[in-house]
């Protein structure tokens, strides 16, 4: 009996036209199994009620999901890869696949492909993914969910049977097909081919969609109003973003500008790390050879890409307008990371000027001891309550040090945000769930050798729980 959708579909994508896109096919893969269906996000959209095979058939050999694309889109874009301007760029193995609503605020999702096929932005490439990487992919974006950072979701992965030549992998391997979740895919380096192709017209539609679909509270009917309206908000965003990832030692690995979106979420993940202690020399990618892209110079990082983007905008608003609206960039930043910190805590707000005195203090203590950095957070969640857990804590002899005196007293100031559970048994096990590449590459060996994935399951669950101990709280 066939399922009776309770999705709300979209294609908005589509309505830009042609110059944004290419119609394209999805691979014909000789096998589909299904690896990990998102189940939490899939009744979120509405589509928690297909059986597996119904799943496959949408997110595997993707069927068209009624009320979307009759066939797939792969989006056209330029960027700057390790600041080097790349003009063929594109969708190489991806495609938008289709767009809904969310069921609990209404905003747009995208569900977008990677391993998908080749398109005509392949440049000669297979368009496939490994199935390493979309095991990588979940890792990430599940850790980075329960740790409060606005990231893409992971929606689905089927191994497709193919055996994929890869020079950083041992080959053959095996093949899978990832479709994540993600509120755009309009990427700063969607506007870029515009200014490259010198395209005013085609800025000025991308930078109204835009607004009126991502960013509403940016639009003004002047135009160089709204452009700078629309810079600003992404500017904002893409702060949040950022440090949101800083407070959860992590590391993108690659900050190209096709990589980041206008909704300021983390997606298209590489070679991504999280810190084991506060580096911020800390590199994820091996091909990172000057630490363009390393921990600490994330922010610097993502501002120049902000800038990138105000270049697009200039045919379209006076450069004072636009350097106006970057500059709510280095601000927003800093209040971000304050309130991360303070989340990834469990504590109140005491205002802008106590918050970041202590996100300052912790970060001085982080830096000088080179405390195990989830552990910290792990040990201290909660604040000053957490004092006797602490005590106990694999860490407990760091917290002697001076600069921790420091942390200690001014963390004795803050109370605990209202119904945080510091006593959840989450917290009663003596070490935090983390997500160092030794725990990434553990999981995979068993799969690669004899496909199990009893580990991968528990690492999930294990995931889980810490997210619900924080949602929770």
């Amino acid at each position: 009996m066939p399922y009776s959708p309770s999705f709300a579909a979209s294609k908005h994508h589509e309505e830009l036209g042609p110059s944004f896109y290419d119609v394209v096919e999805p691979a014909s893969f000789p096998q589909h199994i299904l690896r990990y269906r998102n189940q939490r996000w899939a009744e979120r959209v509405g589509l928690d009620a297909l059986t597996d095979q119904e799943w496959i058939e949408h997110f595997g050999r993707f069927k068209p999901l009624p009320g979307s694309f009759e066939r797939p889109l792969a989006l056209r874009y330029h960027g700057h890869q390790f600041r080097s301007y790349n003009p063929h760029l594109g969708d190489g193995r991806g495609f938008l696949f289709a767009q809904l609503k969310d069921a609990e605020d209404g905003r747009l999702l995208d569900l977008g492909t990677k391993g998908s096929g080749q398109t005509p932005w392949s440049r000669h490439a297979d368009g496939r993914l490994t199935l390493k990487g979309g095991v990588r992919e979940i890792l990430a974006t599940e850790m980075l969910e329960a740790l409060g950072v606005e990231t893409s979701k992971s929606f689905s992965l089927v191994e497709t049977g193919e055996e994929l030549e890869r020079g950083d992998e041992p080959s053959p391997t095996r093949s899978a097909v990832l479709v994540r979740l993600s509120h755009s895919h309009v990427r700063i380096g969607t506007f870029q081919r515009f200014l490259y192709l010198n395209e005013a017209d085609n800025l000025r539609k991308l930078l109204d969609h835009s607004v009126r679909t991502y960013l509403p509270e940016a639009w003004r009917d002047e135009e160089p109003a709204r452009a700078a309206a629309f810079l600003e908000q992404v500017s904002r965003r893409v702060a949040r973003m950022g440090a949101q990832w800083m407070a959860a030692g992590f590391v993108h690995g690659v900050l190209n500008t096709d990589n980041i979106n206008v909704t300021g979420e983390s997606f298209d993940y590489g070679p991504w790390r999280f810190l084991p202690h506060y580096d911020p020399g800390f590199t994820a990618a091996y091909f990172d050879e000057t630490g363009l892209y390393a921990f600490g110079r994330q922010p610097d990082a993502l501002l120049w890409n902000l800038y990138r983007l105000a270049e697009c905008l200039l045919p379209l608003a006076p450069q004072d307008l636009l350097e106006q609206a970057l500059g709510s960039f280095e601000p927003a930043l800093h209040r971000e990371f304050a309130q991360a910190v303070l989340r990834r805590l469990g504590l109140q707000s005491r205002g802008y000027e106590h918050d970041g005195a202590l996100a300052k203090a912790l970060w001085t203590f982080l830096h000088e001891t080179r405390a195990p950095f989830e552990q910290t957070f792990f040990d201290w969640y909660g604040g000053v309550l957490s004092s006797q857990r602490a005590e106990k804590s694999s860490s407990a002899s760091y917290y002697a040090h001076e600069s921790f005196q420091v942390f200690r007293t001014i963390l004795s100031d803050f109370s605990p945000s209202p119904g945080i559970k510091p006593t959840h048994s989450y917290f009663e096990r003596p070490a935090p769930c983390t997500m160092l590449i030794d725990e990434v590459e553990a999981i995979w060996s068993p799969i690669a050798a004899e496909d199990d994935w009893s580990l991968l399951a528990a690492k999930l669950d294990d995931i889980r729980a810490m997210a619900e101990a924080y949602r929770t709280a």
